[in-house]
């Protein structure tokens, strides 16, 4: 059945279509009450459906929150992804989603479909690259989201400003201290992990978060007087952490006198064990199911910690040692900096992103 017209509710209210708009789509300029009533009654009975596009023209706002991630099935942006529409649903508004595999040319072409629905505000959560591949597709992102902010538009970027960005105005960066934690689980680990050798399984060279998270850990590690850690790069996802934990599981085994290697059972580096730390969490759990397909053991065979702390390790045994993010809350964050920065001066500014070092099972002594 065909949907009703705005001109069928205003003929059947005896009033103008302007009017019926004005009552109907939200509008500052109100009729009578008599009028309006006539109006909401005519569209009642006519089971009238406003049109969204219609009554963010007449409200100066669509109601809507774009959000971009990298992936939702990582339990890491669906967390975020949670606090955004929580604090969505706070502020009567609706979020819109896009996922982009951390390409920013896709990330552009999701501001552009954002922009021409009208949303109010973006937030992009993901990490930001300087990898040669991604320089044009930065390029294009940027110019996009400072056409959008120019236009009035409000963003929040969880992490790093995206690269070339010129914008001010409407502009937000949620920062992650992903360096001084780092650091600080390496110091934790240097002390709890004293005889180990330190391995690091990180991203790609050039994606900011995984930079941010090496570079704060092997800082860390040089300040306890521990020697750099090695850095084996894979994706930044669970197939990476696989990929790299099945490398680390061949050198492990190489190294048992069984197989003519020179360290003791279960060890690289001679005597002592070995600690791998997976710059993300899903990492961790890639490279733990590697070691355990080649029938090697946590903590027995080596240990391992992650970062973010996601929700999923509830369920993983042994529990897993990371750096704890309130991730919820930095989706909270950044949704309200957007809208913070729209509503009337003097409100309250977001407060900062903290996070802890969680020491658990997996970088324990076996027993």
């Amino acid at each position: 059945m065909a949907a009703s017209t705005l001109t069928e509710v205003a003929r059947l209210a005896g009033v103008s279509p302007a009017t019926a708009s004005r009552v109907l789509n939200g509008s500052a300029r109100k009729p009578g009450q008599d009028i309006a009533d006539r109006v909401r009654q005519a569209a009642d009975s006519l089971g009238y459906i406003p049109n969204a596009q219609a009554q963010g023209l007449a409200k100066s706002s669509s109601g809507l929150i774009g959000l971009i991630v990298h992936d939702i099935a990582d339990p890491y942006f669906a967390a975020i992804a949670r606090g955004v529409q929580e604090a969505a649903r706070e502020q009567g508004r609706m979020v819109l989603l896009a996922t982009t595999a951390g390409a920013p040319g896709d990330e552009k072409e999701a501001v552009a479909a954002f922009a021409a629905r009208r949303a109010d505000s973006i937030v992009i959560a993901g990490s930001r690259s300087s990898r040669t591949e991604d320089t044009d597709g930065n390029a294009d992102l940027a110019a996009e989201l400072d056409r959008y902010c120019r236009n009035g538009g409000q963003v929040a970027v969880v992490g790093h400003p995206v690269v070339g960005a010129a914008v001010s105005d409407g502009y937000h960066v949620v920062e992650v201290p992903n360096e001084e934690l780092a650091a600080s689980l390496a110091s934790e680990l240097s002390v709890s992990r004293a005889g180990d050798d330190f391995v690091i399984i990180g991203g790609p060279e050039g994606l900011f978060t995984s930079d941010d998270r090496i570079r704060g850990f092997q800082q860390g590690l040089a300040e306890a007087g521990r020697p750099p850690a090695e850095i084996l790069r894979s994706s930044f996802n669970r197939a990476g952490g696989f990929e790299a934990g099945l490398t680390l599981a061949a050198r492990i085994k190489a190294s048992r006198p069984e197989a003519g290697g020179v360290g003791a059972t279960g060890n690289i580096g001679g005597s002592k064990g070995l600690c791998i730390f997976a710059v993300n969490d899903v990492m961790a759990i890639g490279a733990a199911a590697a070691l355990r397909s080649e029938g090697l053991r946590i903590p027995r065979d080596a240990t391992i910690a992650g970062f973010d702390d996601i929700e999923t390790l509830r369920d993983f045994r042994p529990a897993l040692s990371t750096v704890h993010l309130p991730l919820e809350e930095i989706g909270r964050i950044a949704t309200r900096s957007a809208a913070g920065s729209a509503a009337a001066d003097g409100a309250a500014a977001p407060s900062p992103v903290t996070g802890r070092v969680t020491l658990r099972r997996s970088t324990e002594t076996a027993s």
